[in-house]
């Protein structure tokens, strides 16, 4: 799957920085993504999460306000919905149960971000609601 092909996909955002958020959905939005927030915390993350019909895929910062985004991870990774994260710090910050998630470090470009989610992504088939 590349970028391109993500249509019909519903992608949530969990970023605290306005601008990064808007980047990210805008170019998750161009490539016919739906978006899904942003969301600057985890409380709202998981009410999404929950409220959302069904979800393609996520970008998550690994630290919102101090708050790590561990477990809004752990309840995409239950649900199989595939993530990728940013962080403002270094990669070790990221759990070791997720060391095989991509992680970008900021400033990154939004593209490869979307990119790596949609590879991410490429092994999740679309669920389709009955």
């Amino acid at each position: 799957m590349s970028a391109s092909s993500l249509e019909g996909r519903t992608i949530l955002v969990v970023e605290d920085d306005p601008r990064i958020a808007g980047e990210i959905a805008m170019a998750l939005e161009d490539r016919g993504a739906s978006v899904v927030g942003p969301c600057s915390g985890i409380r709202e993350a998981i009410a999404a999460i929950g409220e959302a019909h069904e979800l393609s895929g996520a970008v998550l910062d690994v630290n919102l306000s101090g708050e790590l985004v561990f477990p809004v991870a752990y309840d995409l990774a239950r649900r199989a919905v595939p993530f990728v994260f940013l962080t403002g710090y270094d990669r070790s910050l990221v759990a070791v149960r997720f060391s095989s998630v991509p992680a970008f470090e900021k400033p990154v470009r939004p593209e490869d971000v979307v990119e790596a989610l949609a590879s991410e992504m490429q092994t999740v088939p679309q669920r389709r609601s009955a």
